[in-house]
């Protein structure tokens, strides 16, 4: 029976999680499988390997074949790297405590690279994080002086134009204030030309009228004046004499009747 080492994925959507496990080539992917290896998480960076190595290298040893995903998995981890050390103490090249040496020292190295790779990638990842709040800092900033902007500019065009509708209000203001003043001038002005115009209709009026009415009856006045003047004149003319003319002759009358009654 062909033996295959390949991953055997779980998990969830756009998250999986692989199982390495040894199963029969002719089986399914998720299917039933033989022996379970490892877990291989690759949504983190670096992937997370969790391998048994003894009993993967006892199965490398016996001639299972990996997959392409699993064979750069299992070099990673070194267990071809074993496999190789092994070969060379079954040739008699070196002996098992070189073998181990020699592996330990590979592993050594291995792991120092895998630590300067996780500090290279959080030094890059605070370098991005920095990057990424100056960015957005920068972009604040100019957002808000875009926004600062924007309000002066609103404030400068609300200023002109408010300016611009005071501007109009002052000159129909005055216009205003002249036009009243041009109407009550001319009333002013027309009033007494009218009251004068009366004025001086009637003067005219008042001394024709008099001048007419006055001729008539200074010719009248003398008429009548005359008339009573002339029936007056003999009348006290003739008054007088007709009351001293019996006053005279009276007096003598009365005087002989006193003498007479005397006598008597």
């Amino acid at each position: 029976m062909a033996t295959r080492i390949r991953l055997q994925r779980h998990g969830k959507k756009g998250k999986p999680i692989y199982h390495i496990v040894i199963a029969d080539q002719r089986a399914p992917r998720d299917g039933r499988y033989i022996e379970k290896l490892g877990l291989y998480n690759p949504n983190v960076n670096p992937a997370i390997i969790d391998l048994n190595f003894d009993k993967t290298v006892e199965w490398v040893m016996k001639g299972a074949q990996p997959s392409d995903t699993v064979r750069a998995i299992l070099s990673y981890k070194g267990v071809y790297m074993k496999k190789h050390l092994l070969g060379g103490v079954a040739k008699g090249a070196f002996d098992e405590d070189e073998a181990q040496k020699r592996f330990d020292d590979w592993i050594s190295k291995k792991e120092e690279k895998i630590e300067n790779k996780k500090s290279n990638l959080e030094k890059q990842a605070d370098e991005n994080k920095k990057a990424k709040i100056a960015a957005e800092k920068a972009y604040k900033e100019e957002k808000e002086k875009a926004i600062q902007e924007k309000l002066a500019a609103q404030s400068a065009e609300a200023e002109e134009a408010s300016a611009e509708e005071e501007a109009p209000a002052k000159e129909e203001a005055p216009a205003q204030e002249e036009a009243p003043a041009q109407e009550e001038a001319p009333a002013e002005e027309e009033a007494p030309a009218e009251e004068e115009a009366p004025a001086e209709e009637e003067a005219p009026a008042q001394k024709e009228a008099p001048a007419e009415e006055e001729a008539p009856a200074q010719e009248e006045a003398p008429a009548e004046e005359e008339a009573p003047a002339k029936e007056k004149a003999p009348a006290e003319d003739e008054a007088p004499a007709e009351e001293e003319a019996p006053a005279e002759e009276e007096a003598p009358a009365e005087d002989n009747d006193d003498s007479k009654s005397s006598e008597k």
